[in-house]
């Protein structure tokens, strides 16, 4: 299976449950899956989604805080 991936940093400051929001959004609405999530020592996250990828190119995602 080919899939296409979107490596994103959360700060800080962004608590889990806001994360797991926006998360579900771009789940819901895009089509993307966590793939694996990275907590670092100063607290911010790298998180990696992944979808399977698509015929048409589609907006990859961007999380605003």
């Amino acid at each position: 299976m080919d899939y296409e991936y979107a490596p994103l940093r959360l700060p800080s400051h962004v608590d889990r449950l806001t994360a797991a929001a926006q998360l579900a959004i771009q789940a819901e609405f895009s089509g993307w899956e966590l793939a694996k999530v990275q907590l670092f020592a100063d607290g911010t996250r790298k998180v990696m989604l992944r979808r399977r990828r698509a015929s048409t190119p589609t907006p990859q995602p961007g999380l605003s805080y």
